[in-house]
Protein backbone atom coordinates (compact mmCIF):
# COMPACT_ATOMS: atom_id res chain seq x y z
CA UNK A 1 0.00 0.00 0.00
CA UNK A 2 2.89 2.29 0.82
CA UNK A 3 4.31 1.74 -2.69
CA UNK A 4 0.92 2.51 -4.18
CA UNK A 5 0.76 5.87 -2.39
CA UNK A 6 4.33 6.58 -3.52
CA UNK A 7 3.13 6.07 -7.10
CA UNK A 8 0.23 8.50 -6.59
CA UNK A 9 2.59 10.96 -4.93
CA UNK A 10 4.82 10.93 -8.01
CA UNK A 11 1.69 11.34 -10.10
CA UNK A 12 0.82 14.46 -8.13
CA UNK A 13 4.27 15.88 -8.80
CA UNK A 14 3.82 15.19 -12.52
CA UNK A 15 0.44 16.96 -12.46
CA UNK A 16 2.05 19.93 -10.71
CA UNK A 17 4.72 20.18 -13.40
CA UNK A 18 2.16 19.90 -16.20
CA UNK A 19 -0.14 22.45 -14.59
CA UNK A 20 2.69 24.93 -14.10
CA UNK A 21 3.90 24.34 -17.67
CA UNK A 22 0.38 24.96 -18.96
CA UNK A 23 0.20 28.19 -16.97
CA UNK A 24 3.49 29.42 -18.48
CA UNK A 25 2.44 28.33 -21.97
CA UNK A 26 -0.82 30.25 -21.68
CA UNK A 27 1.13 33.33 -20.57
CA UNK A 28 3.08 33.29 -23.84
CA UNK A 29 0.06 32.17 -25.87
CA UNK A 30 -1.81 35.25 -24.72
CA UNK A 31 1.22 37.44 -25.28
CA UNK A 32 1.59 36.39 -28.91
CA UNK A 33 -2.05 35.53 -29.80
CA UNK A 34 -1.21 31.86 -30.24
CA UNK A 35 -3.79 29.14 -30.92
CA UNK A 36 -4.58 28.85 -27.20
CA UNK A 37 -5.46 32.57 -26.93
CA UNK A 38 -9.13 31.84 -26.06
CA UNK A 39 -7.88 29.90 -23.01
CA UNK A 40 -5.49 32.62 -21.85
CA UNK A 41 -7.56 33.24 -18.70
CA UNK A 42 -8.14 29.54 -17.91
CA UNK A 43 -6.64 29.66 -14.41
CA UNK A 44 -8.76 32.69 -13.52
CA UNK A 45 -11.86 30.84 -14.68
CA UNK A 46 -10.94 28.02 -12.30
CA UNK A 47 -10.42 30.41 -9.37
CA UNK A 48 -13.51 30.26 -7.08
CA UNK A 49 -12.45 33.24 -4.95
CA UNK A 50 -12.13 35.53 -7.98
CA UNK A 51 -15.42 34.21 -9.37
CA UNK A 52 -17.35 34.58 -6.12
CA UNK A 53 -16.00 38.06 -5.36
CA UNK A 54 -16.62 39.33 -8.90
CA UNK A 55 -20.18 38.02 -8.93
CA UNK A 56 -20.92 39.49 -5.52
CA UNK A 57 -19.46 42.87 -6.44
CA UNK A 58 -21.06 42.98 -9.89
CA UNK A 59 -24.41 41.65 -8.63
CA UNK A 60 -24.53 39.32 -11.62
CA UNK A 61 -23.82 35.78 -12.72
CA UNK A 62 -20.66 35.76 -14.88
CA UNK A 63 -20.82 32.74 -17.23
CA UNK A 64 -17.13 33.01 -18.14
CA UNK A 65 -16.22 32.29 -14.50
CA UNK A 66 -18.63 29.37 -14.12
CA UNK A 67 -15.74 26.92 -14.53
CA UNK A 68 -14.81 27.75 -10.93
CA UNK A 69 -17.65 25.42 -9.97
CA UNK A 70 -15.42 22.54 -11.08
CA UNK A 71 -12.80 23.59 -8.52
CA UNK A 72 -15.47 23.80 -5.84
CA UNK A 73 -16.81 20.34 -6.76
CA UNK A 74 -13.30 18.86 -6.64
CA UNK A 75 -12.75 20.45 -3.22
CA UNK A 76 -16.03 19.09 -1.86
CA UNK A 77 -15.04 15.65 -3.10
CA UNK A 78 -11.35 15.40 -2.11
CA UNK A 79 -10.35 18.56 -0.22
CA UNK A 80 -7.73 21.15 -1.22
CA UNK A 81 -6.59 19.34 -4.36
CA UNK A 82 -6.36 22.70 -6.13
CA UNK A 83 -3.73 23.91 -3.66
CA UNK A 84 -1.63 20.75 -3.71
CA UNK A 85 -1.94 19.71 -7.36
CA UNK A 86 -2.97 22.57 -9.66
CA UNK A 87 -2.20 26.02 -8.24
CA UNK A 88 0.86 27.41 -10.10
CA UNK A 89 1.83 29.70 -7.22
CA UNK A 90 1.50 26.85 -4.72
CA UNK A 91 3.69 24.67 -6.93
CA UNK A 92 6.33 27.37 -7.22
CA UNK A 93 6.35 27.89 -3.46
CA UNK A 94 6.72 24.15 -2.93
CA UNK A 95 9.81 24.16 -5.14
CA UNK A 96 11.36 27.11 -3.27
CA UNK A 97 12.54 25.52 -0.03
CA UNK A 98 14.65 26.70 2.89
CA UNK A 99 16.04 24.65 5.81
CA UNK A 100 14.16 26.61 8.51
CA UNK A 101 10.66 25.51 9.48
CA UNK A 102 8.25 27.21 11.86
CA UNK A 103 5.32 25.68 13.69
CA UNK A 104 2.78 28.09 15.09
CA UNK A 105 -1.01 28.13 14.76
CA UNK A 106 -1.31 31.88 15.41
CA UNK A 107 -0.70 33.24 11.88
CA UNK A 108 -3.50 31.04 10.46
CA UNK A 109 -5.84 33.84 11.47
CA UNK A 110 -4.51 36.19 8.76
CA UNK A 111 -5.73 34.25 5.72
CA UNK A 112 -9.19 33.83 7.23
CA UNK A 113 -9.41 37.55 8.00
CA UNK A 114 -8.34 38.36 4.45
CA UNK A 115 -10.97 36.01 3.06
CA UNK A 116 -13.82 37.61 4.99
CA UNK A 117 -12.53 41.11 4.26
CA UNK A 118 -12.55 40.30 0.53
CA UNK A 119 -16.06 38.85 0.61
CA UNK A 120 -17.46 41.70 2.71
CA UNK A 121 -15.92 44.31 0.43
CA UNK A 122 -17.25 42.40 -2.60
CA UNK A 123 -20.76 42.54 -1.16
CA UNK A 124 -20.31 46.32 -1.10
CA UNK A 125 -19.02 46.40 -4.68
CA UNK A 126 -15.30 46.59 -3.94
CA UNK A 127 -12.59 44.20 -5.22
CA UNK A 128 -9.46 46.04 -4.07
CA UNK A 129 -8.10 43.15 -2.01
CA UNK A 130 -8.22 40.75 -4.94
CA UNK A 131 -4.68 41.94 -5.59
CA UNK A 132 -3.87 39.22 -3.01
CA UNK A 133 -5.56 36.41 -4.92
CA UNK A 134 -2.76 33.91 -5.73
CA UNK A 135 -3.45 33.69 -9.48
CA UNK A 136 -3.70 37.47 -9.69
CA UNK A 137 -0.49 37.87 -7.69
CA UNK A 138 1.49 35.49 -9.89
CA UNK A 139 0.10 36.72 -13.22
CA UNK A 140 0.65 40.37 -12.35
CA UNK A 141 4.28 39.65 -11.46
CA UNK A 142 4.87 37.64 -14.62
CA UNK A 143 3.22 40.28 -16.81
CA UNK A 144 4.72 43.46 -15.44
CA UNK A 145 8.10 42.31 -14.10
CA UNK A 146 9.45 38.89 -15.05
CA UNK A 147 8.50 38.62 -18.73
CA UNK A 148 9.64 42.17 -19.62
CA UNK A 149 12.89 41.58 -17.72
CA UNK A 150 13.40 38.27 -19.55
CA UNK A 151 12.83 39.96 -22.90
CA UNK A 152 15.28 42.74 -22.02
CA UNK A 153 17.90 40.22 -20.84
CA UNK A 154 17.67 38.15 -24.03
CA UNK A 155 17.96 41.30 -26.15
CA UNK A 156 20.98 42.52 -24.17
CA UNK A 157 22.78 39.17 -24.51
CA UNK A 158 22.12 39.11 -28.25
CA UNK A 159 23.41 42.67 -28.69
CA UNK A 160 26.55 41.82 -26.72
CA UNK A 161 27.34 38.64 -28.65
CA UNK A 162 26.27 39.68 -32.15
CA UNK A 163 29.57 41.45 -33.01
CA UNK A 164 31.29 38.07 -32.58
CA UNK A 165 31.14 36.84 -36.18
CA UNK A 166 30.93 33.05 -35.63
CA UNK A 167 27.97 33.52 -33.27
CA UNK A 168 25.83 35.55 -35.65
CA UNK A 169 24.11 32.62 -37.40
CA UNK A 170 23.13 31.13 -34.03
CA UNK A 171 21.79 34.47 -32.78
CA UNK A 172 19.86 35.00 -36.03
CA UNK A 173 18.32 31.54 -35.61
CA UNK A 174 17.36 32.28 -32.00
CA UNK A 175 15.74 35.54 -33.13
CA UNK A 176 13.71 33.74 -35.79
CA UNK A 177 12.56 31.11 -33.30
CA UNK A 178 11.87 33.31 -30.27
CA UNK A 179 11.11 36.82 -31.50
CA UNK A 180 7.42 36.94 -32.32
CA UNK A 181 6.40 33.34 -31.53
CA UNK A 182 7.61 33.60 -27.89
CA UNK A 183 9.11 36.97 -27.05
CA UNK A 184 7.50 40.28 -28.05
CA UNK A 185 8.97 42.32 -30.89
CA UNK A 186 8.43 45.56 -28.97
CA UNK A 187 10.00 45.66 -25.50
CA UNK A 188 7.11 45.87 -22.97
CA UNK A 189 7.46 48.45 -20.22
CA UNK A 190 5.38 48.78 -17.06
CA UNK A 191 5.14 51.24 -14.23
CA UNK A 192 5.54 49.91 -10.67
CA UNK A 193 7.33 46.80 -11.97
CA UNK A 194 9.98 46.98 -9.24
CA UNK A 195 7.36 47.33 -6.48
CA UNK A 196 5.38 44.39 -7.87
CA UNK A 197 8.55 42.30 -8.16
CA UNK A 198 9.56 43.11 -4.58
CA UNK A 199 6.13 42.07 -3.29
CA UNK A 200 6.46 38.73 -5.05
CA UNK A 201 10.02 38.31 -3.80
CA UNK A 202 8.70 38.85 -0.26
CA UNK A 203 6.17 36.05 -0.79
CA UNK A 204 9.00 33.72 -1.84
CA UNK A 205 11.26 34.87 1.00
CA UNK A 206 8.59 34.02 3.58
CA UNK A 207 9.30 30.37 2.81
CA UNK A 208 12.40 30.82 4.97
CA UNK A 209 10.03 30.98 7.96
CA UNK A 210 7.92 27.98 6.98
CA UNK A 211 7.36 25.75 3.97
CA UNK A 212 4.68 27.30 1.76
CA UNK A 213 4.26 30.16 4.24
CA UNK A 214 1.92 32.01 1.88
CA UNK A 215 -0.30 28.95 1.42
CA UNK A 216 -0.40 28.24 5.14
CA UNK A 217 -0.97 31.65 6.63
CA UNK A 218 -1.84 34.28 4.01
CA UNK A 219 -3.65 32.88 0.97
CA UNK A 220 -7.33 33.92 0.96
CA UNK A 221 -8.17 31.38 -1.74
CA UNK A 222 -6.59 28.67 0.41
CA UNK A 223 -8.73 29.84 3.33
CA UNK A 224 -11.90 29.50 1.26
CA UNK A 225 -10.98 26.03 0.00
CA UNK A 226 -9.86 25.03 3.50
CA UNK A 227 -13.26 25.83 4.97
CA UNK A 228 -14.96 23.82 2.22
CA UNK A 229 -12.53 20.93 2.79
CA UNK A 230 -13.98 20.43 6.27
CA UNK A 231 -17.04 18.88 4.62
CA UNK A 232 -15.21 17.08 1.80
CA UNK A 233 -16.63 13.64 1.02
CA UNK A 234 -13.24 11.89 1.17
CA UNK A 235 -10.59 13.03 3.63
CA UNK A 236 -7.25 11.59 4.85
CA UNK A 237 -7.78 10.06 8.30
CA UNK A 238 -5.31 8.51 10.74
CA UNK A 239 -6.62 5.10 11.76
CA UNK A 240 -6.05 2.57 14.54
CA UNK A 241 -3.01 1.09 12.81
CA UNK A 242 -1.02 4.25 13.63
CA UNK A 243 1.81 3.58 16.11
CA UNK A 244 2.71 7.30 16.45
CA UNK A 245 6.13 6.91 14.90
CA UNK A 246 6.01 10.53 13.72
CA UNK A 247 6.98 9.90 10.08
CA UNK A 248 3.81 11.61 8.82
CA UNK A 249 4.33 14.68 11.04
CA UNK A 250 7.89 15.09 9.78
CA UNK A 251 6.96 15.10 6.07
CA UNK A 252 3.83 17.28 6.26
CA UNK A 253 4.84 20.64 4.77
CA UNK A 254 1.63 22.33 5.84
CA UNK A 255 1.75 21.12 9.46
CA UNK A 256 -1.76 19.79 8.92
CA UNK A 257 -1.09 16.82 11.26
CA UNK A 258 -1.45 18.04 14.83
CA UNK A 259 -1.96 15.73 17.77
CA UNK A 260 -2.01 12.82 15.32
CA UNK A 261 -5.14 14.19 13.74
CA UNK A 262 -5.26 15.60 10.23
CA UNK A 263 -6.80 19.06 9.96
CA UNK A 264 -8.54 18.65 6.63
CA UNK A 265 -8.81 22.43 6.18
CA UNK A 266 -5.00 22.68 6.11
CA UNK A 267 -4.25 19.48 4.18
CA UNK A 268 -3.38 20.06 0.50
CA UNK A 269 -3.68 16.35 -0.38
CA UNK A 270 0.02 16.10 -1.21
CA UNK A 271 0.01 12.38 -0.18
CA UNK A 272 3.44 12.69 1.48
CA UNK A 273 2.12 11.36 4.79
CA UNK A 274 0.46 8.32 3.17
CA UNK A 275 3.65 7.47 1.27
CA UNK A 276 5.76 7.90 4.44
CA UNK A 277 3.58 5.85 6.82
CA UNK A 278 5.26 2.45 7.39
CA UNK A 279 2.12 0.92 8.94
CA UNK A 280 -0.50 2.05 6.44
CA UNK A 281 -2.18 3.92 9.25
CA UNK A 282 -3.51 6.75 7.07
CA UNK A 283 -6.21 6.31 4.46
CA UNK A 284 -8.87 8.29 2.58
CA UNK A 285 -12.26 7.75 4.16
CA UNK A 286 -15.75 9.23 4.12
CA UNK A 287 -16.37 10.21 7.76
CA UNK A 288 -19.91 11.41 6.92
CA UNK A 289 -19.56 14.39 9.24
CA UNK A 290 -17.62 17.65 9.03
CA UNK A 291 -14.12 17.88 10.43
CA UNK A 292 -14.13 19.38 13.89
CA UNK A 293 -13.47 23.07 14.44
CA UNK A 294 -9.95 23.72 15.72
CA UNK A 295 -8.26 26.44 17.71
CA UNK A 296 -6.79 28.09 14.62
CA UNK A 297 -10.07 28.06 12.64
CA UNK A 298 -12.00 31.37 12.48
CA UNK A 299 -14.22 32.16 15.44
CA UNK A 300 -17.52 34.02 15.25
CA UNK A 301 -15.89 37.03 16.84
CA UNK A 302 -13.12 37.06 14.23
CA UNK A 303 -15.63 36.70 11.39
CA UNK A 304 -17.74 39.58 12.75
CA UNK A 305 -14.64 41.74 13.21
CA UNK A 306 -13.61 41.01 9.62
CA UNK A 307 -17.08 41.90 8.35
CA UNK A 308 -17.07 45.19 10.22
CA UNK A 309 -13.49 45.89 9.10
CA UNK A 310 -14.40 45.26 5.48
CA UNK A 311 -17.41 47.57 5.65
CA UNK A 312 -15.42 50.34 7.35
CA UNK A 313 -12.57 49.93 4.86
CA UNK A 314 -14.89 50.31 1.86
CA UNK A 315 -16.53 53.36 3.44
CA UNK A 316 -13.13 54.99 3.94
CA UNK A 317 -12.02 54.20 0.39
CA UNK A 318 -15.16 55.75 -1.03
CA UNK A 319 -14.91 58.91 1.01
CA UNK A 320 -11.63 59.94 -0.63
CA UNK A 321 -11.27 62.61 -3.30
CA UNK A 322 -11.20 60.07 -6.15
CA UNK A 323 -14.69 58.86 -5.24
CA UNK A 324 -16.25 62.18 -6.23
CA UNK A 325 -14.56 62.69 -9.58
CA UNK A 326 -12.02 60.42 -11.32
CA UNK A 327 -8.71 61.95 -12.34
CA UNK A 328 -8.91 63.62 -15.77
CA UNK A 329 -6.11 61.45 -17.14
CA UNK A 330 -7.60 58.17 -15.88
CA UNK A 331 -8.41 56.57 -19.22
CA UNK A 332 -9.93 53.10 -19.01
CA UNK A 333 -9.88 50.39 -21.72
CA UNK A 334 -12.59 50.42 -24.42
CA UNK A 335 -16.07 49.82 -23.04
CA UNK A 336 -15.02 50.28 -19.39
CA UNK A 337 -15.90 53.95 -19.03
CA UNK A 338 -18.44 53.44 -16.21
CA UNK A 339 -15.91 53.74 -13.37
CA UNK A 340 -18.10 52.31 -10.61
CA UNK A 341 -19.17 49.29 -12.67
CA UNK A 342 -15.60 48.73 -13.84
CA UNK A 343 -14.14 48.71 -10.32
CA UNK A 344 -16.86 46.27 -9.23
CA UNK A 345 -15.82 43.78 -11.92
CA UNK A 346 -12.04 44.23 -12.39
CA UNK A 347 -10.02 41.39 -10.82
CA UNK A 348 -6.72 43.32 -10.97
CA UNK A 349 -5.41 40.29 -12.87
CA UNK A 350 -3.29 42.17 -15.48
CA UNK A 351 -4.55 39.95 -18.32
CA UNK A 352 -5.40 43.03 -20.38
CA UNK A 353 -1.97 44.57 -19.78
CA UNK A 354 -0.31 41.34 -20.85
CA UNK A 355 -2.00 41.29 -24.26
CA UNK A 356 -1.80 45.03 -24.98
CA UNK A 357 0.60 45.18 -27.98
CA UNK A 358 1.82 48.72 -27.24
CA UNK A 359 2.25 48.55 -23.43
CA UNK A 360 -0.27 51.39 -23.31
CA UNK A 361 -2.27 49.69 -20.55
CA UNK A 362 -0.50 50.24 -17.24
CA UNK A 363 -1.27 49.38 -13.60
CA UNK A 364 -2.63 52.33 -11.65
CA UNK A 365 -1.11 53.40 -8.35
CA UNK A 366 -2.65 56.56 -6.94
CA UNK A 367 -4.46 57.72 -10.10
CA UNK A 368 -7.70 55.94 -9.13
CA UNK A 369 -7.23 55.99 -5.36
CA UNK A 370 -6.61 52.87 -3.30
CA UNK A 371 -9.88 51.39 -4.48
CA UNK A 372 -8.52 51.24 -8.01
CA UNK A 373 -5.01 50.05 -7.09
CA UNK A 374 -3.41 48.06 -9.96
CA UNK A 375 -6.43 48.31 -12.22
CA UNK A 376 -5.57 49.07 -15.88
CA UNK A 377 -5.43 52.55 -17.39
CA UNK A 378 -4.22 53.77 -20.74
CA UNK A 379 -1.05 55.89 -20.69
CA UNK A 380 -0.88 57.21 -24.28
CA UNK A 381 2.62 58.60 -23.91
CA UNK A 382 3.84 55.01 -23.42
CA UNK A 383 1.59 53.40 -26.02
CA UNK A 384 -1.67 54.05 -27.81
CA UNK A 385 -4.81 51.93 -27.85
CA UNK A 386 -4.10 50.11 -31.12
CA UNK A 387 -6.87 50.83 -33.64
CA UNK A 388 -6.65 47.27 -34.97
CA UNK A 389 -6.66 45.48 -31.59
CA UNK A 390 -9.48 44.40 -29.28
CA UNK A 391 -7.54 41.78 -27.30
CA UNK A 392 -8.09 43.27 -23.84
CA UNK A 393 -11.82 42.61 -23.93
CA UNK A 394 -11.29 39.10 -25.27
CA UNK A 395 -9.10 37.99 -22.34
CA UNK A 396 -10.83 39.82 -19.46
CA UNK A 397 -12.18 36.93 -17.35
CA UNK A 398 -14.84 38.92 -15.50
CA UNK A 399 -16.19 41.10 -18.29
CA UNK A 400 -14.95 44.31 -16.64
CA UNK A 401 -13.67 45.11 -20.14
CA UNK A 402 -16.50 44.01 -22.44
CA UNK A 403 -15.58 41.70 -25.37
CA UNK A 404 -16.27 44.23 -28.11
CA UNK A 405 -15.85 43.14 -31.71
CA UNK A 406 -13.26 45.15 -33.62
CA UNK A 407 -15.77 47.30 -35.51
CA UNK A 408 -17.60 48.31 -32.33
CA UNK A 409 -14.37 48.83 -30.44
CA UNK A 410 -13.21 51.29 -33.13
CA UNK A 411 -16.35 53.35 -32.55
CA UNK A 412 -16.06 53.34 -28.75
CA UNK A 413 -14.70 56.60 -27.35
CA UNK A 414 -12.44 56.18 -24.34
CA UNK A 415 -11.21 59.76 -24.14
CA UNK A 416 -10.71 62.97 -26.07
CA UNK A 417 -7.58 64.63 -27.40
CA UNK A 418 -6.84 68.26 -26.60
CA UNK A 419 -4.15 70.36 -28.31
CA UNK A 420 -1.94 72.37 -25.93
CA UNK A 421 -1.39 75.49 -28.02
CA UNK A 422 1.38 76.63 -25.69
CA UNK A 423 3.49 73.59 -26.61
CA UNK A 424 2.35 72.62 -30.10
CA UNK A 425 5.08 73.38 -32.65
CA UNK A 426 2.84 75.12 -35.24
CA UNK A 427 0.76 76.96 -32.64
CA UNK A 428 3.49 78.09 -30.24
CA UNK A 429 6.63 78.31 -32.38
CA UNK A 430 5.53 78.55 -36.00
CA UNK A 431 7.34 75.29 -36.80
CA UNK A 432 5.65 73.04 -39.41
CA UNK A 433 4.36 69.73 -37.93
CA UNK A 434 1.35 67.61 -38.90
CA UNK A 435 2.30 64.34 -37.17
CA UNK A 436 -0.86 64.07 -35.07
CA UNK A 437 -3.14 64.55 -38.11
CA UNK A 438 -1.17 62.01 -40.14
CA UNK A 439 -1.31 59.42 -37.35
CA UNK A 440 -5.04 59.75 -36.54
CA UNK A 441 -6.56 56.36 -37.49
CA UNK A 442 -10.20 57.49 -37.61
CA UNK A 443 -11.36 57.24 -41.25
CA UNK A 444 -12.81 60.78 -41.30
CA UNK A 445 -9.83 62.17 -39.34
CA UNK A 446 -10.67 63.49 -35.88
CA UNK A 447 -7.70 65.86 -36.17
CA UNK A 448 -7.93 68.51 -38.89
CA UNK A 449 -5.53 71.22 -40.04
CA UNK A 450 -6.03 74.92 -40.62
CA UNK A 451 -3.58 77.09 -42.49
CA UNK A 452 -2.27 80.22 -40.80
CA UNK A 453 0.45 82.75 -41.46
CA UNK A 454 2.56 83.29 -38.33
CA UNK A 455 5.95 84.59 -37.26
CA UNK A 456 8.60 81.98 -36.53
CA UNK A 457 11.43 82.21 -34.00
CA UNK A 458 13.47 84.32 -36.43
CA UNK A 459 10.62 86.80 -36.87
CA UNK A 460 9.88 85.65 -40.42
CA UNK A 461 6.38 85.14 -41.77
CA UNK A 462 5.70 81.46 -42.51
CA UNK A 463 2.60 79.51 -43.42
CA UNK A 464 1.92 76.53 -41.18
CA UNK A 465 -0.89 74.04 -40.72
CA UNK A 466 -2.19 74.10 -37.16
CA UNK A 467 -4.02 71.05 -35.78
CA UNK A 468 -7.39 71.10 -34.03
CA UNK A 469 -9.58 68.25 -32.77
CA UNK A 470 -13.15 67.37 -33.72
CA UNK A 471 -14.39 66.00 -30.41
CA UNK A 472 -17.41 64.26 -31.91
CA UNK A 473 -15.07 62.11 -34.03
CA UNK A 474 -12.20 61.61 -31.57
CA UNK A 475 -12.17 58.22 -29.82
CA UNK A 476 -9.23 59.02 -27.54
CA UNK A 477 -6.99 56.20 -28.81
CA UNK A 478 -3.91 58.26 -27.92
CA UNK A 479 -1.76 57.62 -30.98
CA UNK A 480 -1.49 61.38 -31.49
CA UNK A 481 -0.07 61.81 -27.98
CA UNK A 482 2.25 58.82 -28.41
CA UNK A 483 3.65 60.07 -31.72
CA UNK A 484 3.88 63.76 -30.79
CA UNK A 485 7.54 64.78 -31.41
CA UNK A 486 7.69 67.18 -28.47
CA UNK A 487 10.13 66.06 -25.77
CA UNK A 488 8.63 65.32 -22.36
CA UNK A 489 4.93 66.04 -22.09
CA UNK A 490 3.17 65.84 -25.44
CA UNK A 491 1.64 68.90 -27.07
CA UNK A 492 -1.58 66.97 -27.64
CA UNK A 493 -2.93 64.96 -24.71
CA UNK A 494 -5.84 62.60 -24.18
CA UNK A 495 -8.23 63.18 -21.28
CA UNK A 496 -11.05 61.17 -19.81
CA UNK A 497 -14.45 61.95 -21.31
Amino acid sequence: MRNAWSFWRRGRQAVQILSFALYVYLLFAALQRRAAFPLADLFFRLDPLAALAAMLAGRAWIPRLALALATLALTLLLGRVWCGWLCPLGTLLEWVRFPVRARSPRPYLVKNVLLFLILTAALLGNLSLLILDPITLLTRTMTTALLPALNRAVTAVEQTLYPVGPLRPAIDWIERVLRGPVLPVLQPVFALNILIALLFAAVLALNALADRFWCRYLCPLGALLGLLSKVALLRPVIGVACNRCGHCVGVCRMDAIQGYEIASGECTVCLDCLAACPEGGIAFRAPWRPDRWRAFDPTRRQVLASLVGGAVGVALLRSGTHARRPAPRLIRPPGAQDEEAFLARCLRCSQCMKVCPTSGLQPTFSEAGLEGLWTPRLVPRLGQCDYGCNACGQVCPSGAIPPLDLERKRRTAIGMAVVDRNRCLPWAYGVPCIVCEEMCPVPDKAIRLEEATVLNAQGEEVTVQRPYVLLDLCIGCGICEYQCPMEGEAAIRVYRR
